[in-house]
């Protein structure tokens, strides 16, 4: 199963490019793994919040034609612990998902359009992380979650 991270814009930071490079290169032992950087749509950063989603919708939406079962990254969410978290990931393989894509959107969430096409997502934490930090944060869970599922010692319960 391959598994891609849909996200909007570059990581700006450093650091969060240092570590997200980091669990890119572990989770690759594991499994077929891409990251992947959609352009930002022009001209929306002074527009409404919601012209801003709508757009970027637009974006998220032309690359998951591509994803067997894409699964949104949302603060509203169902929340899991890490070992649940494990559990999701095998299931998908077990049941043969070809390509599992999950979406981070941009500093206001998704659109309407996003959430009625995708109607799976997780959320971290009820807390709001900024997009950028939550590829770091998630890629670490995803590493976690292949450890838990390999019964390697990197995950304590």
């Amino acid at each position: 199963m391959k598994i891609s991270i849909i996200n909007l814009g570059i990581t700006q930071e450093t650091y969060l490019r240092e570590g997200i490079a980091l669990f890119e290169r572990r989770i690759k032992h594991y499994t077929p793994f891409q990251m992947i950087y959609l352009n930002e749509p022009r001209n929306l950063k002074n527009q409404p919040e919601n012209i801003q989603k709508e757009g970027e919708g637009k974006v998220l939406l032309t690359a998951l034609e591509k994803v067997d079962q894409p699964v949104l990254l949302d603060v509203k969410g169902r929340q899991l612990d890490s070992t649940e978290f494990a559990g999701f990931i095998q299931k998908a393989m077990n049941r043969g998902t070809r390509q599992l894509g999950f979406v981070i959107g941009g500093p206001y969430g998704f659109s309407a359009e996003v959430y009625k096409a995708v109607p799976e997502s997780l959320s971290l934490s009820p807390m709001t992380f900024s997009h950028q930090l939550i590829r770091l944060v998630f890629l670490e869970q995803l590493y976690r979650a292949f450890t838990i599922i390999r019964g390697e010692p990197y995950h304590h319960a």
